[in-house]
């Protein structure tokens, strides 16, 4: 055991190294003079501030009481992990384009109040005495929870992963360590504001914390390699790599699985039906908008539905990949796309990781079938091994130089 802060005990390998809060660059320059206020707080100051929050939920803040008694307004909310669906909303609503997460000093829950499990506005979330509170986030199940890259609404997830902290009115600004943003022309503007202060708090250019690729490298006009989280991905439809017997066990398909378990009931039904064979991927038209059932609250401007491309790699779980039947596949792909109605698709490295392939052989094999395809098409690069750049290019890839 360790000690996080006065008088609390973390447990070794949990300990809270920040707190987060989400905010529009132009609250910023308030933030820094008056600190992280309260709703009521700017209120009686008068501030002018951009809100965030949705209108149901900042009415059910102000609806919602503390153990004190006290209204969730005049508490200033900080979160454990800023990647959450909050996070996904704002991003979703503005482009990623003007906003900060700042993060605070871990010594901010000297001056906390309360810990809410989860999203304090919701009914089913407790809020508790900080160091109760403390402890019981700590436990294993809620810890993981919010360690996760990935959220859902069914098993509370969704609602954990946005458990605050809740300090009494205002946060002062001395707390801020670091400020995050999604790209270099956010930080250019977040350096200005700060002025003198940008010598002592960092601003770091962060775009997985706001749900966008590490990196991306243009193979065509409409071909595309993706560093970064393909279930976050804006194309109309995700392609899951799968065996033909109805096992999701690791990697992006047991991710799926947990997300999306619809797709999970549906994958299982085409494979005992015998639909799912290889060089024969399913689509599976799913009606359900991804974007609004990641955001916390109503997205005015939802997205379409998200579709699922069931993309048999393998026949059973415990071979490897069979790069003939990847190449049916994708000739299936490149045979049925306009017919099935896929307007734009984000595929993985089919086959490699997990399966055993090597990108060197997958990734001109696949930008042969998918360079020429009409729509725009995504190819997510391998997580589990760091490909290399001359592996990347489109004399590699494509087998000619770079005409694009």
């Amino acid at each position: 055991m360790c000690k996080n802060e006065k008088g609390t005990k973390m447990a070794k390998g949990r300990e809270i190294r920040n707190l987060y809060y989400i905010s529009p660059i132009e609250n910023l320059r308030s933030i820094l003079q008056e600190g992280i206020l309260s709703h009521a707080e700017v209120q009686r100051r008068g501030i002018p501030f951009t809100p965030i929050d949705d209108a149901s939920i900042v009415e059910s803040r102000q609806q919602r009481t503390s153990p004190d008694g006290r209204s969730l307004w005049h508490f200033a909310n900080l979160y454990f992990q800023p990647r959450n669906a909050m996070l996904y909303r704002v991003v979703s609503e503005r482009k990623a384009r003007g906003i900060v997460v700042l993060a605070l000093k871990p010594q901010i829950l000297e001056i906390a109040s309360f810990i809410s499990i989860g999203n304090a506005a919701s009914p089913l979330s407790i809020i508790l005495p900080k160091d109760e509170g403390l402890r019981v986030l700590q436990e294993k199940e809620i810890w993981e929870c919010l360690q996760r890259e990935w959220w859902a609404q069914e098993d509370g997830s969704k609602r954990i992963m946005m458990s605050e902290c809740l300090i009494p009115e205002r946060v002062p600004p001395d707390y801020i360590q670091t400020i995050y943003v999604a790209d270099r022309g956010d930080a250019e503007k977040v350096r200005e504001i700060l002025g003198p202060m940008a010598e002592r708090i960092p601003v770091v250019p962060e775009p997985p914390m706001f749900f966008r690729p590490r990196q991306q490298w243009k193979v065509t006009n409409t071909l595309f390699l993706v560093d970064g989280d393909m279930f976050f991905s804006q194309m109309q439809t995700l392609t899951v790599s799968v065996n033909t017997v109805g096992v999701m066990g690791k990697g992006m398909a047991s991710r799926a699985k947990y997300q999306f378990p619809d797709v999970y009931v549906k994958y299982q039904e085409v494979c005992r039906r015998k639909i799912l064979v290889m060089g024969r991927p399913y689509l599976y038209k799913r009606e359900a908008s991804l974007e609004q059932e990641l955001a916390e609250g109503p997205l005015p401007e939802a997205n379409e539905t998200r579709w699922f491309l069931l993309f048999p790699t393998k026949r059973h779980w415990r071979e490897r990949s069979d790069i003939n039947g990847i190449e049916e596949g994708l000739r299936w792909v490149r045979e049925h796309y306009k017919t099935e109605g896929i307007r734009s698709l984000a595929v993985p490295a089919l086959g490699c990781g997990l399966g055993g392939l090597d990108w060197r052989d997958v990734g001109p094999l696949m930008c042969r079938y998918l360079a020429d395809l009409e729509i725009p098409v995504a190819i997510y690069l391998p997580q589990e091994k760091k490909v290399p750049p001359e592996y990347l290019t489109p004399e590699f890839l494509l087998g000619r130089k770079d005409e694009y």
